[in-house]
């Protein structure tokens, strides 16, 4: 450090030996502060800083809402569920023409309106459910109740529209702006994406458990109001981070044209049917850059526009919108399939088809096994911590061995950790039953139905209906904690071994170390890969994928509700990350073809 600094002086070396020691400490301790303080001031951090400050914001909601729903319906699942439902078709629906404003429009306008967005909708929908909360009888005498119905729908389309918003900010900063910041420095790019998942790691255990002791010390209504408070606040030091970077980084005002897709053009014609001539021309001046202004030549008559009909409606006009959206969704899809990394893309969407994570549907089945709600918060808080070891060990391997050889690591590691969750299927204490197949495949066998029946008995002491839940929220982000779902819910009897349920969260924990090692590895080929002016769309629908695949999962709950049936979720689960993990592993070997291809080939 002291040879830097001489270096740093130069030739003023004999003025500052003249300088009287005060003098020179002062003047050393400002250099030694000064890497401290750009770096603090610089980019990097301050987008670690938004980006902090909005996984914090998500997360108390994510966890808030799902018990703000139950509270007002009556501690039943029915709106959450609801819920699910519409936050994933929303995404799955319009994800892609999520992705296509993000390429159209400017980085700072997208920044910000998405900011705007998302916390305005929280704030909105906040201020609504303190009112329920605080007049919920008075509410439920208006209109003969139909008012409260009212509010449920307008809780729920704030929180949807705030989820958009938010999948909208998660793919501008994480998956565009970091990669302009980065630049062509791919350690770098590794270092940020690592940083921030980490970020997201311990934010998932503190955001909710902060909130949390508000509600339960305070109430529901304290608690709306301390997330509408701190998403005010959010906004305003996000908005003034995300612009200081925009300023800092002059390459986030340049954004590459968008490439002409199959029904770009056609899109856009259409408009001049539905707005006019300039309006067209004003869309085709923002595509190429330069304000394109209508001019008629003298030698040519203007082109005289058909009359409309005589019946005039404003249905053909919402057809073509319908139409165009249609159609820009179709081209999103298929730009998502053109690209090189659609496999490894793919076969990310396909780990979220799994109960193998630390959701609500694998706590609640830790609870009829007789595990306690205190222990699983410790198990979370050690899976967590697997987590964290999985994106250290992302960067170790990614910087001796590469990004795609690190994908092959990490998807080794996920399978093998997994392949206890099976061994727990069929190890002493698992209430799995091979007579569900006889039951599922229809064979009439009074024996196994009977002794299906018993074990239902002996696991659910309760006789009734069981709250169990089947769509609990689930973000842009794997595998989110809702436990308290199931705090109506009473453990079963003590099964007669742990060796199951112990085999069971071995797997899941340590498997979280090769998940997002796998997750970060794919995110970064993603970003690496995918040309700048496709960037949002082909995100946009990769997290369209991610939902879908997660219906998936619930489905399959669904249908299996079972603790009996389990067993069976685990192995259907099992079967759909190694198929996730299969595509992988044929991108890597188109991938290394192409690459002995370039090598072969004489430049």
């Amino acid at each position: 450090m002291l040879e830097e600094l001489e270096e740093f002086e130069g030739p003023g070396n004999e003025r500052a030996e003249a300088q009287p020691p005060s003098t020179q400490d002062k003047g050393t301790k400002k250099k030694l502060l000064g890497p401290a303080v750009s770096y603090l001031m610089g980019p990097r951090f301050l987008v670690y800083v938004s980006c902090a400050l909005s996984i914090w914001g998500d997360r108390m909601w994510h966890f808030a809402i799902s018990v703000f729903l139950i509270e007002l319906y009556g501690h039943n699942l029915l709106l959450t569920a609801v819920f699910g439902l519409v936050v994933a078709g929303s995404v799955l629906v319009f994800g892609a023409l999520i992705g296509d404003w993000i390429d159209r429009k400017p980085r700072n306008k997208v920044a910000h309106a998405s900011l705007f967005i998302q916390n305005s909708s929280v704030t909105a929908c906040c201020i609504v459910l303190m009112l329920v909360f605080s007049y919920k009888n008075e509410i439920e005498q208006i209109w003969h109740g139909w008012l409260t119905v009212f509010c449920y729908g307008v809780v729920i389309i704030l929180a949807d529209l705030a989820n958009l918003a938010s999948t909208a900010l998660t793919i501008t900063i994480q998956k565009d702006w970091i990669v302009v910041i980065t630049g062509d420095n791919r350690s770098q790019l590794a270092g940020m994406n690592a940083t921030v998942r980490r970020m997201d790691q311990v934010i998932n255990i503190f955001a909710p458990l902060s909130v949390g002791q508000v509600m339960t010390w305070a109430s529901n209504v304290v608690g709306c109001g301390f997330i509408l408070g701190w998403n005010l606040v959010s906004l305003l030091v996000e908005f003034i981070f995300l612009s200081r970077v925009y300023k800092m980084v002059p390459q986030l005002a340049v954004k590459a044209q968008q490439s002409i897709g199959e029904h770009y053009l056609e899109r856009q014609l259409e408009l001049l049917n539905v707005q006019g001539d300039l309006p067209i021309c004003s869309v085709i001046g923002d595509f190429i850059g330069t304000p394109v202004i209508p001019s008629v030549s003298r030698e040519e008559k203007p082109r005289t526009p058909e009359p409309p009909p005589e019946h005039t409606s404003a249905l053909p006009v919402c057809l073509q919108k319908v139409r165009r959206m249609l159609r820009t969704c179709t081209d999103g899809w298929k730009s998502y399939y053109r690209q090189s990394v659609f496999l490894a893309g793919l076969g990310l969407a396909f780990l979220y088809t799994t109960v193998l994570g630390f959701d609500c549907i694998t706590t609640g089945y830790a609870y009829t096994q007789g595990i306690s709600g205190s222990l699983l918060s410790i198990l979370m808080a050690v899976s967590a911590i697997s987590g964290l070891m999985g994106t250290f060990l992302f960067t170790i391997l990614r910087r001796h061995y590469g990004l795609v050889v690190t994908g092959i690591i990490s998807s080794c590691l996920h399978v093998s950790c997994l392949m206890l969750c099976v061994f727990s299927v069929f190890a002493p204490g698992s209430p799995f039953d091979l007579g569900i197949f006889s039951v599922i495949m229809g064979v009439n066998s009074s024996s196994n139905t009977e002794k299906l029946h018993q074990n239902q008995l002996h696991i659910y002491p309760s006789q009734g209906n069981i709250n169990q839940p089947i769509l609990p929220d689930r973000s842009s982000i794997h595998w989110t904690n809702n436990t308290v779902l199931f705090e109506s819910v009473r453990a079963g009897d003590h099964p007669d071994s742990y060796i199951s349920i112990i085999l069971l969260f071995s797997g899941v924990i340590l498997a979280r170390v090769g998940l997002w090692s796998f997750d970060l590895t794919v995110t970064q080929l993603l970003q690496e890969n995918i040309p700048e002016s496709e960037r949002g769309v082909v995100n946009g629908v990769q997290s369209s994928m991610n939902y879908l695949m997660d219906l998936v999962h619930f489905i399959m709950v669904i249908l299996a509700p079972q603790p009996q049936q389990f067993g069976l979720l685990v192995i259907i689960s099992i079967l759909f990350v190694i198929a996730g993990h299969t595509m992988y592993f044929f991108y890597t070997k188109k991938y290394k073809s192409k690459e002995r291809e370039s090598q072969n080939t004489p430049a």
